[in-house]
């Protein structure tokens, strides 16, 4: 039984909500953000509220957050690390409440000071683990043995096979219009990434003969209106079901656990990288705001390197030998 506290059935006064609300719309609109995205800062904000209301023991007001103080908040992330949160859990509720309380200061209503000045839980850094070229080509040859109609077999192949063969995300990939992937003479398409950012990807013949397929044989109607991957009842392909079929792959082909749809796109990335592609072309590929973020992948690609010279240059094995 979980010792967190309840929170209160009604935890912000109606003007607090009220302004929330208008914040939220904002970053949906004005700020273009994901609904995903907006659907997170809506959940911190709200687990930020519902402690402040436990805190004063009333509903919070527009006056906490006025007077909000950096100690507010380390009692808020000590609440919540106590809950189980990690560090990038913390560094997203931090966000949050910063983000509405920059909202209320343009307001005139409060003061981001006092958020401002307090610092961010350190994230640990960890390297994309992308799968090896023989596996990942494995999945994508594979991506269908497991299924139970052709149809189905044909679109795990075509949206596996979209995710190492143009780097995208799953969310990018299931968001697909019923029209997409189908002129065969394609050389690229534009994807709508984080931020409603468009990007440019290339098509590599791969990928185009797996979507024909997927389109020759799928049973339901494919229009502009509707996603490009369907369920098995004909409703949008869930995120889900991708994540389970891989799941299903990793133990058909005796994968590790950290094969799974995204480290499809940590693949395109990792080789396209050791085969000399420019970082800067890769960072447009994959639609990273920050440089910061592709440079990722020069670790993963240093480490593989490193790797190796330890198994092939002469002297290497020679020091390993002890000799």
């Amino acid at each position: 039984m979980s010792d967190a506290p309840a929170p209160l059935l009604v935890f912000a006064t109606p003007r607090l909500l009220a302004l929330k609300a208008a914040w939220l719309e904002r970053l949906g609109g004005e700020r273009a953000l994901g609904p995903k995205t907006v659907e997170a800062y809506e959940r911190d904000l709200r687990q930020f509220l519902q402690f402040l209301a436990r805190y004063h023991g009333r509903p919070a007001e527009t006056d906490d957050m006025a007077d909000l103080r950096p100690a507010d908040l380390r009692a808020f992330l000590a609440e919540r690390r106590r809950e189980g949160a990690g560090a990038r859990s913390l560094n997203r509720n931090l966000s949050g409440v910063r983000s509405f309380v920059r909202h209320l200061e343009r307001e005139g209503l409060a003061s981001a000071a006092g958020p401002g000045a307090m610092r961010a839980p350190k994230v640990p850094k960890t390297l994309p683990r992308p799968l090896s070229v023989p596996d990942a080509r494995l999945v994508t040859e594979e991506a269908g043995a497991m299924a139970s109609e052709p149809w189905i077999a044909a679109r795990n192949t075509a949206v596996l096979t979209l995710l190492y063969g143009c780097g995208l995300r799953i969310g990018e990939a299931l968001a697909l219009p019923g029209d997409a992937l189908a002129d065969p003479q394609a050389r690229s398409m534009r994807i709508l990434g984080k931020g409603r950012k468009e990007r440019l990807v290339p098509l590599l013949p791969a990928v185009l003969e797996a979507a024909a397929e997927y389109r020759r044989l799928v049973p339901f109607a494919l229009s502009p209106e509707e996603p490009l991957f369907r369920g098995a009842r004909g409703g949008p392909l869930r995120p889900q079901i991708v994540q389970g079929e891989m799941q299903r792959l990793r133990g058909l082909l005796g994968l590790p656990d950290s094969a799974t749809p995204h480290a499809l796109r940590h693949s395109f990335a990792t080789h396209l990288l050791a085969r000399g592609g420019d970082l800067r072309a890769i960072q447009d590929l994959l639609g990273h705001a920050s440089l910061s973020t592709t440079q990722g992948y020069t670790a993963v690609d240093a480490a593989r390197l490193v790797g190796v010279y330890d198994s092939a240059h002469p002297r290497a094995r020679r020091a390993a030998r002890g000799s």
